[in-house]
Formats: structure tokens, C-alpha cells, sequence
């Protein structure tokens, strides 16, 4: 949207269309809760996957325990069948900490590239809400000094026609009669003393 709007001359600035820009900014803001459906998504599998190695853990030191059992019964060895469930267990528990690890790690980094995004959004969208704002001001300034030459011209006008009807009202008085009984000429042409 940005690239194809129309730059100002000799300025970094470009203008565009308020209205396309809101509807950008409701296309971000609804697409927001799509990444945190994600995040949600990916915490439930970290759940999902924790029982299932859970549950992995679990019959494995279920097999030992009856392989142990087997080794029991059918040589009497004990040591060897307690060494195997503890080779066991540990293998579970340290197989159990990674998948844990690897999920934790996984729902941070979404995390953090989520946030970052939403930053890089925002402060998109506060230099375009500055530029439209400054853009704005530099029109109003336009139109207000454009109409305040306009306006200047007027009290010129104004002012020269008041010029003119001061220079006008002595030579009015001159040439006005004296009243001292001239006789001047009436409003139909009749002459007539005052």
C-alpha cells in the first residue's frame, strides 16, 4: 500500500488513502489472534506430547519391571534385572526432559517472533498514522496560507477604496455652492435662490 502511493517532491513522505489504511490495520488486528491461536496450539501439543512420553515412560519401566521379573524366574539374577529397569528409567527420564526442552523452546520462540511481529506492526502502523498527520498539517497550512493571501488582497482592495473615497471627499466639499445666495441649479435644470 505504501509503495504505491503517491510521494510528495523533495521529501521522504508519501501519501495515502486514509481509508485503505484502516482497513490494512483491521486486516492486522484480525489476523493477531490467529498467532496466538497458533501459540495455544503448539502449548497443547507440548501437554499432548509430555503424556504420551509419559506413557512411553510408563510401559517402558513396565517392560523392565516384567523383564525383570522374566530374568527373576527364569535365572534368579536380580542385580541384572535392576540394572536394566534403571538403564531404563534413566533412558525415559532423560528422553522425557528433551522432548520437555524442545517444546519449551519451541513455545518461546514462537512467543518472541509473535511479539516481534506485533512491534514491527505497530510501529508501522504509527509512522504511516504521523505521516498521514504531518501530511494533513502541511495541506491545512496550504489551504490557510493560501486564503490568507486571498484575504490580504481583499483588505488591499478595501483599503484603496477607502483611499479613494477620503480623496474624493474634499473636492466633493469644493465644489459644493456657498450658501450665501448663489443660485445654483435645481434638480430639473431651474435655477433657484437658496
Amino acid at each position: 500500500m505504501v509503495l504505491d502511493s503517491p510521494r510528495i517532491p523533495l521529501s521522504r513522505r508519501t501519501l495515502i488513502d486514509e481509508e485503505q489504511f484502516l482497513d490494512q490495520l483491521d486486516l492486522v488486528r484480525l489476523s493477531l489472534p490467529e498467532a496466538f491461536h497458533e501459540a495455544e496450539e503448539i502449548v497443547r501439543q507440548k501437554d499432548e506430547i509430555l503424556i504420551q512420553a509419559e506413557q512411553y515412560a510408563q510401559d517402558m519401566i513396565d517392560a523392565a519391571e516384567q523383564r525383570a521379573a522374566q530374568i527373576l524366574n527364569e535365572s534368579g539374577i536380580i542385580r541384572q534385572a535392576e540394572l536394566e529397569a534403571q538403564q531404563i528409567r534413566a533412558q525415559v527420564q532423560h528422553e522425557c526432559e528433551a522432548v520437555q526442552q524442545d517444546t519449551i523452546a519451541e513455545i518461546d520462540r514462537t512467543r518472541r517472533q509473535a511479539q516481534q511481529e506485533l512491534e514491527e506492526m505497530k510501529r508501522s502502523a504509527i509512522e504511516e498514522c504521523e505521516d498521514i498527520q504531518q501530511g494533513a498539517d502541511r495541506y491545512a497550512d496550504k489551504v490557510l496560507r493560501d486564503m490568507e493571501g486571498q484575504m490580504a488582497e481583499v483588505m488591499r482592495i478595501i483599503r484603496n477604496g477607502r483611499q479613494q473615497l477620503q480623496i474624493n471627499q474634499p473636492e466633493m466639499q469644493i465644489s459644493r455652492p456657498k450658501e450665501s445666495g448663489v443660485s445654483r441649479v435645481g434638480p430639473k435644470g431651474s435655477d433657484r435662490k437658496s
